[in-house]
């Protein structure tokens, strides 16, 4: 298969847009969970096999295939070239349309589904990515047929709608007397969501930033159970927990409040101006990716919670009065034991610190504005220019003047 690195790569973007994809062989059962298990649930095996497991008698070569099943998901077949053994690749399930609890209650009633059942068809909906523009999708396809085939010529596209009332739902209602609303399938629901999300939240706590985007994507659905009937709101909703956790998590691996809530207070804004499900799930990952810098630039859990107060105020406004004696005495301790604990935690004393901090952000806003010298000097909390110009020279082996003209020459 020549397009092995191209056909991983288009995977990987389903994936980000919350599709699975898989590469099934000719009488292949082992995908299971390829429509989410909703069929083990409502006793359909045949129609799992018949759908996914044997070639569809209306899939040819040459072709790309969206088939809408009887549960108004999407999937996409192609029968991919040039391979050793026949092989179909299936992408979904999505949905392009809005499933909200009253319709779904209606397609319930139609249909003769027990009630006892709905919770569960509504489970399983909240775990479906909902793409109501379906031309996104579409492109996506267009252009990996064009990658296998070479042009939009070359192959042919067509839609098959199983529409449910083709369907011998009274076969599978017959199938479903015997179900119960599962306590037991409900714990475990559940405890795997809380697991995913405990796994997460470990994993920022460390700043482990790819372990925990891996684990969002892989639980994303799980995680993300329909509470409201509006999925906008919904997500929203979730965002706001997501969002908490994740404040949570950061201050576990070590992280001061301080810089904390800048970034949720950030969120909490934003999380209010997402209009679609896919806006929210990108948005989590935008989380993950900035709760993790700060656990990675900012987390202080080795150090006693005197020192992490220290350098979360030097932080906070490095333009103050940070002298030994005047940290001391907002913090209500002796100075002589700061300074000892100061430098036996950090390795340099407070001063030393402070100065450091100074010159890092001297040289940044050397390199990144057009302030004068003195100003630059002043919002570091030095404002005698002449002594900072000796300083920055002494630490740097530059006047700021010669700083900014090399940066500008590179």
């Amino acid at each position: 298969m020549l397009y092995e690195k191209e056909l991983e790569f288009f995977r990987k973007i389903l994936k980000n847009y919350r599709i699975q994809s898989y590469l099934i062989t000719q009488g292949d059962k082992s995908h299971r969970g390829i429509d989410r298990g909703i069929r083990d649930f409502l006793d359909m095996e045949e129609d799992y096999d018949q759908l996914f497991c044997t070639p569809h008698e209306s899939i040819t070569e040459n072709m790309i295939c969206k088939i809408t099943d009887i549960f108004f998901c999407n999937y996409y077949f192609i029968i991919l070239p040039d391979t050793e053994v026949p092989s179909t690749f299936i992408a979904g399930p999505f949905i392009d349309i809005d499933l909200n609890q009253n319709s779904l209650m209606e397609i319930a009633e139609k249909n003769n589904i027990p009630a006892h059942i709905f919770s569960q068809l509504q489970k399983y909906y909240s775990s479906v990515p909902v793409y109501t523009d379906h031309d996104v999708i579409l492109s996506l396809f267009n252009s990996f047929g064009e990658l296998l085939w070479g042009s939009t010529d070359k192959f042919i596209y067509k839609t098959i709608n199983m529409s449910y009332n083709n369907q011998d739902f009274p076969r599978v209602v017959k199938n479903l007397e015997h179900k119960t609303d599962d306590a037991l399938f409900t714990m475990q629901m559940l405890e795997r969501r809380y697991e995913g999300e405990n796994k997460m939240l470990q994993a920022v706590s460390q700043g482990m930033t790819h372990q925990a985007e891996q684990i969002l994507s892989k639980s994303s659905s799980l995680m993300l159970e329909m509470r409201v009937s509006d999925p906008v709101r919904n997500i929203k909703n979730y965002s706001i927990i997501v969002n908490t956790l994740l404040r949570k998590s950061a201050e576990q691996g070590g992280v001061h409040p301080l810089y904390i809530d800048g970034v949720s207070t950030d969120f909490a804004k934003r999380i209010e101006l997402i209009k679609s499900v896919e806006e929210g799930i990108s948005m989590h990952h935008e989380m993950i990716d900035r709760y993790c810098n700060l656990v990675k630039t900012h987390s202080m859990k080795k150090l006693s919670p005197l020192v992490q107060k220290v350098i979360a105020l030097v932080d906070y406004d490095i333009t103050s009065d940070l002298s030994l004696s005047s940290q001391a005495e907002m913090l209500n301790v002796n100075a002589s034991y700061l300074s000892t604990l100061f430098k036996k935690e950090m390795g340099l004393t407070l001063t030393e610190y402070v100065t450091k901090k100074r010159i890092e952000h001297a040289s940044f806003l050397l390199t990144t504005t057009n302030l004068q010298i003195q100003t630059v000097a002043q919002n570091c909390g030095i404002y005698d220019v002449n002594y900072f110009t000796k300083m920055f020279k002494k630490h740097t082996g530059k006047t700021p003047k010669e700083h900014r003209e090399n940066s500008i020459k590179f």
